[in-house]
């Protein structure tokens, strides 16, 4: 397939309705979770490209940075619950909760891949 043969076709899939997708991002709650989504992702990037120069590149690893980066993504994990109302302490308990249903006391493979997606849904709504 030629280059621009795939761009033609990739396109086709792209979300083009600039105007509905203006109008939602007027909404301060879009573009509060928005700027959080995008500090999380690259936080974590930072976090990843340190580990990366550790792990392949033999750079020693600065945990001082790694735990700089950390808090970088407690701040917009701050900006998020802030957005959608929920304190830590329940977004960890819920998780902790979740986990336990998938997993009971220890992480196997088998309960990994066989979820019980519904369950999971009803312990994080509720």
């Amino acid at each position: 397939m030629e280059t621009k043969e795939y761009i033609n076709n990739a396109i086709k899939t792209e979300s083009r309705d600039f105007t509905a997708i203006g109008g939602r991002l007027q909404s301060v709650e879009n573009q509060r979770l928005l700027h959080g989504g995008i500090g999380l992702a690259t936080e974590a990037g930072e976090f990843l490209d340190a580990l990366k120069k550790h792990v392949f590149y033999g750079k020693e690893l600065d945990k001082v940075n790694l735990r700089e980066e950390m808090g970088d993504i407690f701040w917009y994990c701050a900006i998020i619950a802030d957005q959608l109302d929920v304190d830590f302490a329940d977004v960890m308990e819920r998780n902790i909760t979740k986990l336990k249903a998938r997993y009971g006391e220890k992480f196997s493979e088998t309960k990994a891949n066989t979820r019980d997606l519904d369950t999971e849904r009803q312990i994080l709504e509720n």
